[in-house]
């Protein structure tokens, strides 16, 4: 009982180390370079990304952990890889975004992320239902921020 606790401790704390290193890239360039570009009116205010994504990357950590505690299922280990490769691109995304200001090559890596994301949801599905439907909210915001960061390329080539 106490290792299925420190498992999903540990979801917990992978995905805020993810969000930790993509909010120190984000953190170089939100303040300056950011507040300079042409956005859409739709755009979100500021405050409101940290509490969307501090509950996003909670809800992931459960979702995993969620999957992770079906042992006896076979399809598992194939969700979990992608659940950490999502993981991977959704930190890459703020290097590529605000650490090297490239919106043109985020977008193009937010689609691939959004994609795993997608894929990652379809495999929790077959697993664990709950678990699929914690991934829900992030597949909504990611769409909505690869809608973003398309609409910001664009403004801003």
């Amino acid at each position: 009982m106490a290792n299925r606790w420190l498992a999903l401790l540990g979801f917990v704390a992978l995905t805020l180390l993810a969000a930790s290193l993509g909010g120190a890239a984000t953190a170089t360039s939100v303040g300056t370079w950011y507040q300079e570009l042409a956005k859409p009116e739709w755009n979100p205010p500021r405050w409101l990304f940290g509490p969307v994504w501090t509950t996003l990357y909670l809800m992931m950590a459960v979702a995993g952990w969620r999957v992770w505690r079906h042992r006896e299922n076979p399809e598992r280990l194939p969700a979990l890889r992608w659940f950490f490769a999502q993981l991977a691109l959704n930190t890459l995304w703020s290097f590529l975004f605000f650490g090297l200001r490239r919106p043109d090559l985020a977008f193009i890596e937010i689609v691939v992320l959004w994609a795993a994301i997608v894929t990652t949801g379809l495999k929790f599905w077959r697993i664990d239902r709950p678990a699929a439907l914690l991934w829900l909210p992030y597949v909504l915001w990611v769409s909505f921020a690869s809608v973003l960061n398309g609409t910001v390329w664009w403004l801003n080539r």
